[in-house]
């Protein structure tokens, strides 16, 4: 009956973002995620060991244009993925809010994710003259550092932040010329997709950014221990969490980076040395003289 008061609303499905797309998972599953008083407020695709090797395939493929873009470019496109996250910023307070925060934090959140961006958009086209170096040797030699891509990076993103934990860890794996997978916030992943939408509307390439919603147990092996991937961060666990990361990852010598226990919120989480860690480091020799 039209206006009836026992209408059952529609609850929004959210998918998946991998290589520029928003598929649904392809094990067809997914999970209701629930407010504090147990109603479904919306559908989650359950991310499988499938769509995670797909996100990496993808990353991987646009690895080497990416990380050959010039970082004046790389920062543009930053300061782009703000514009947009600015315009769109009422739509994350309520999502935030949805997901059980105030709706002063949810503001505080958005406004200090948006700041964020700006911030890594300033580092894109300076972080290589604070880092690199020209080396004294004691030969006829010129001898320089500098930092170049890791590669593909797999992201554990935070579990007690939807937005702003996610942003500070992709952005600056992706300014520096890195690809990435991505596993969103278990316990709140409504902006994780949000943030792909936006991602898509601001000039990153396909499969730069591939983001997945799922169950940590299920996927972090995966994140871990897949061969074509060159790092992972993860931001959440215990002891033996972090001791399985670094086994699996030891398979082909994959940089671990562990962000336990940070306060995502503080000025201290935003620096240029969160660059550096997804980074490697080339020396090059130039014979000079005669």
């Amino acid at each position: 009956m039209v206006g009836s008061s026992s209408r059952v609303p529609v609850a929004k499905t959210y998918k998946i973002y991998i290589d520029g797309k928003f598929p649904r998972t392809e094990s067809g599953r997914y999970f209701p995620l629930e407010n504090s008083d147990g109603n479904v407020i919306a559908n989650m695709c359950w991310g499988s060991r499938k769509d995670f090797r797909n996100s990496v395939v993808a990353a991987r493929k646009a690895f080497p244009g990416w990380s050959s873009a010039s970082a004046y470019l790389r920062g543009q496109i930053m300061y782009r993925i703000a514009e947009m996250l600015e315009g769109r910023s009422d739509q994350f307070v309520a999502e935030l809010v949805l997901q059980g925060q105030s709706k002063r934090r949810a503001k505080k959140e958005v406004e200090a994710t948006i700041d964020r961006l700006i911030y890594y958009a300033g580092w894109s086209d300076k972080y290589q003259q604070i880092f690199s170096a020209v080396n004294p040797v004691s030969s006829s030699h010129f001898n320089f550092s500098v930092l170049e891509a890791t590669g593909v990076v797999s992201i554990l993103a935070p579990n007690d932040s939807s937005l702003l934990g996610l942003v500070s860890n992709v952005i600056p794996a992706i300014v520096g010329g890195n690809t990435c997978v991505v596993l969103a916030s278990e316990k709140m992943p409504l902006c994780a997709v949000s943030f792909a939408e936006v991602l898509h509307a601001s000039d990153v390439p396909g499969g730069v950014v591939n983001i997945l919603t799922g169950y940590r147990e299920e996927l972090v092996g995966q994140f871990a221990s897949h061969m074509d991937v060159n790092a992972v961060v993860f931001c959440d666990g215990d002891a033996e969490v972090a001791r399985d990361i670094q086994e699996q990852a030891a398979d082909n010598i994959k940089r671990v980076i562990a962000r336990v226990d940070a306060d995502w919120a503080k000025e201290k989480s935003q620096n240029p040395y969160l660059i550096k860690e997804t980074q490697e480091t080339k020396t090059t020799w130039h014979p000079i003289g005669s």
